[in-house]
């Protein structure tokens, strides 16, 4: 419940009746104060004592901005001023504009100056260098608050149209990376109420006040928003601030009341009766809140945080108010292992000299002279004292005060481990996320603070109907087929982590069922198959269930901490994380085994991905051949895998060499949601996006297109030339790639129980391989008799074994006038009616 103070502050006349600013120096020694009158005032902490008045200011000062060894003032006349500490006196005009400055703020090195005005443009200033500036321009409407982050790399906008211009100034030239609308409303440059953005101290996130009278959290990396602190003002919100460490949120409307919010439960614990409230600002370390209002007043409230709740103040930086922290999740998927030479050891107390050191047998008093023989008159530094032991330190100490040693050095090397995943989820994002997208459905939860709900929807009504449900397990797993949605959700507190599977359809009374892990193991990824559920754990156990719970295998990986798995009918494929490679990463190891028949066709064999890669999905195609798609946009399958030790990475598809792509002037990625009918089916993501979102995209698909040359650009001079050679890349592309997905039907004939429509499908691939090498041959002959032995080659390639396509090639071969070319074909095709072809 809230809490009213009772003893009321009394103000301190600063300034004449207007609206009075005031800022912090960074160091919190001194805090200054501009009003309506022509003087400044610098009051110092602690001090009783009458504040410095800085006389010959411009009159009517808006915004004030304070470094530990100046402050710049903003005033309605346009100009912005630099006063220095030090001679407490005017040192120079930094900027001036043609109308009324409205808000300025410091970067938090102090050495650039934004300054907001009535005008359509945002001026940066070096502060030393008042040549240097930069231009935020193209603005529809004027600019009331702005604010930079703590680490000086983005500029928050809030402009009098209700948008915020997020800017970065990481380059040297400032880039808008976002405009956000609906968080702030529209409001006068001139009016009290307040649209700034406020940044949390840790950077991840900003708070700004609403329509609604609420302070919504915003964070920075999805743009989505986080927790709102609200119901709390019953007028208009005029300022916000974050107290140092973050712990707690200060604010003030025209309801003539201060609140005190805890940052963590968005609740109020301390409520002050102040009116007309202005501006605000926490002391850097002490519990001192100071403010002003627009009668020109100044309080400085000692002891703000009421005592039961002044622990808020003593803790660290706190986090900001997440949903879902994106840290703490992606800290669950973390292995930590121990790392030599940091193991928790017990404190022991200073050790005792031996009988017989060195000063037990000279004497102590000989020793004494000695101990510091060189004297630190100059203050220097060189001269280090004896530590806690009475021995001399070896090596000194490092910046915090820690003894450095040999044998334990500040830095310890560790490995770089792939972090775990589920394929087809995203993280949360506000307080949504996706649990799993595929051809057959999608699965998505919303939190709900005490519960969250889900819901399973369907691409094909026909055949099921769409569920959702109340979910108090807080499920953050799941996977989607056919036969049934399969969940998982993770330990909370003294309930282990569990599993929830519920079929479609059933002929009882009750089909679904759940199973609890053991105590303290944690579900790392899930898949579901036609047969089988396969979980992977943070024990690093593979656990194998039918579809109706009947616990089948289980068994520990070898490769270890588990990355994420997936199935196919009777086939489990687990990857793990194995030896560390050349750049420090941990190399990813995959094994792929028929459950059923107890058999490995690869066992522990590398994933292929480049240094500094990192493995986006896996999924099995609609054929049930394995796939993977990494982060630099490339799809690869798995050729042979049925055969032990003889499986291959093949590329189907390198996304950043799409046509869509090629003028450079478009910039997206794409989010693998399955492949089928030999397409790559995916999500286009825009705007930098990683994941999707809602609402609910739409899927798109690709065509396989193996990567094998760079296309040429265009050139009216020799168009001609360069559609003969498109032609021929795009030839030799559908030859490999018609070649890769025979020799994937093939390993699925010579495995399985195959079909007549399986074996006639292989014969019309085959026969589709060797028309792209009749059409490849018959570019050459076209190029030239010169060309007639790599046109012979392709020739060779050619799979047909009734001579057919071979009396086809000389045909082509005598059409374009190539005699001796047609002879050799000839030659060919005799030798494999007699010897047979594949042989060596």
């Amino acid at each position: 419940m809230a809490t009213t103070t009772q003893v009321r502050q009394r103000g301190r006349p600063a300034h004449t009746a207007g609206r009075t600013r005031l800022a912090y120096t960074p160091d919190g020694t001194k805090l200054v104060t501009v009003g309506s009158n022509n003087f400044a005032r610098v009051f110092r902490t602690n001090s009783d004592g009458e504040p410095t008045n800085i006389d010959d200011i411009s009159e009517d000062n808006l915004a004030v901005a304070a470094t530990n060894t100046f402050f710049v003032t903003g005033s309605e006349d346009g100009t912005v001023s630099k006063f220095s500490f030090d001679t407490m006196s005017f040192e120079k005009f930094l900027i001036r504009s043609t109308l009324p400055i409205r808000d300025l703020a410091l970067s938090p090195n102090g050495r650039w100056c934004a300054v907001a005005s009535d005008e359509l443009v945002v001026k940066i200033v070096d502060t030393s260098d008042t040549s240097s500036v930069m231009y935020l321009r193209d603005l529809p409407k004027p600019i009331k608050h702005l604010s930079f982050d703590p680490s000086g790399k983005y500029i928050a906008l809030s402009g009098t149209n209700g948008i915020v211009y997020i800017y970065s100034l990481v380059n040297n030239e400032p880039e808008l990376m976002r405009e956000v609308d609906g968080l702030i409303r529209s409001v006068e440059a001139d009016s009290e109420t307040s649209s700034k953005i406020v940044w949390h101290p840790d950077g991840r996130a900003f708070a700004a006040p609403t329509a609604t009278r609420d302070i919504q959290v915003m964070s920075r990396n999805d743009w989505e928003n986080q927790r709102t602190f609200a119901n709390g003002h019953m007028g208009d919100v005029t300022v916000v601030a974050w107290s140092p460490n973050g712990a707690m949120l200060a604010t003030a409307g025209k309801d003539r009341k201060i609140m005190l919010w805890e940052t963590k439960t968005q609740r109020v614990i301390a409520t002050y009766d102040y009116a007309n409230v202005i501006d605000m600002a926490w002391h850097p370390t002490n519990n001192i809140f100071s403010f002003t209002n627009s009668d020109g007043e100044v309080y400085i409230y000692n002891e703000f945080v009421p005592a039961e709740h002044s622990h808020f103040a003593k803790l660290g930086l706190q986090s900001a108010p997440f949903i879902h922290d994106p840290l703490i999740d992606a800290s669950a998927n973390v292995w930590r292992p121990l790392v030599n030479g940091h193991k928790d050891v017990p404190h022991r107390a200073a050790r005792q000299e031996s009988p017989d050191s060195l000063a037990d047998l000279l004497g102590s008093e000989i020793m004494a002279d000695e101990d510091d023989f060189v004297v630190d008159d100059d203050g220097a530094g060189y001269a280090i004292g004896l530590n806690a032991n009475g021995k001399r330190p070896n090596g000194g100490t490092n910046p915090y005060g820690e003894s450095l040693s040999k044998r334990r050095t500040t830095q310890v090397w560790g490995p770089q481990y792939h972090e775990s995943f589920q394929p087809g989820a995203t993280p949360w994002r506000g307080n949504r996320k996706y649990l799993c997208l595929n051809l057959i459905g999608f699965v998505w939860t919303v939190d709900q603070d005490t519960h969250n709900t889900v819901t399973v929807e369907f691409y094909d009504h026909e055949f099921n109907r769409d569920l959702h449900f109340t979910d108090t397990f807080l499920y953050d797993k799941a996977c989607l087929n056919e036969k049934g949605t399969l969940f998982s959700c993770p330990v909370n507190g003294e309930t282990p982590a569990s599993l929830f599977y519920r079929p479609h359809e059933t002929w009882t009374t009750r089909a679904d069922w759940r199973i609890q892990l053991p105590k303290g193991e944690d579900v790392t990824a899930i898949s579901l198959s036609e047969s089988f559920i396969t979980v992977t754990t943070t024990a690093d156990y593979v656990r194998i269930y039918t579809l109706f719970g009947v616990p089948y295998r289980v068994y520990r990986q070898k490769s270890s901490p588990s990355v994420t798995c997936a199935s196919w009918r009777d086939y489990v494929l687990t990857i793990g994380n194995g030896p560390v490679g050349p750049d420090g990463n941990t190399m990813l190891l995959y094994t792929i085994q028929n459950i059923r028949r107890d058999e490995i066709c690869q066992n522990e064999d590398t994933v292929a991905l480049p240094d500094g890669t990192i493995l986006k999905s896996v999924f099995f195609s609609d054929n049930g051949d394995p796939c993977i798609y990494d982060s630099t946009g490339t799809l690869l399958t798995l050729l042979h895998w049925r055969v032990p030790s003889q499986a291959v990475w093949v590329p189907l598809l390198d996304t950043k060499l799409l046509d869509r792509l090629a003028s450079g002037r478009k910039t997206e990625t794409y989010y693998p949601v399955a492949v089928a009918d030999n397409k790559f089916h995916c999500i286009i993501l825009k705007g930098g996006d990683q994941y999707p979102y809602f609402p609910r995209p739409l899927l798109s698909e690709f065509e396989f297109h193996i990567p094998l040359s760079t296309w040429p650009k265009r050139d009216s001079q020799n168009e001609s030339a360069l559609e003969e050679g498109d032609e021929l890349k795009k030839l030799e592309s559908d030859y490999v790639l018609k070649s890769v997905l025979t020799a994937q039907q093939q390993d699925l004939i010579d495995s399985t129980k195959s079909s007549h429509t399986q074996r006639n499908a292989l014969q019309k691939m085959e026969l589709e391989i060797d028309k792209a090498l009749i059409q490849m041959m018959a570019v050459e002959c076209r190029e030239g008799e010169e060309r007639g032995m790599r046109a012979l080659e392709i020739v060779t390639l050619m799979r047909d074994r009734t001579g057919r396509m071979i009396e086809a090639a000389g045909k082509v071969a005598e059409r374009y006038g190539r005699t001796v070319l047609g002879e050799k074909i000839r030659e060919i095709g005799e030798e494999r009616l007699t010897s047979g072809i594949g042989e060596d």
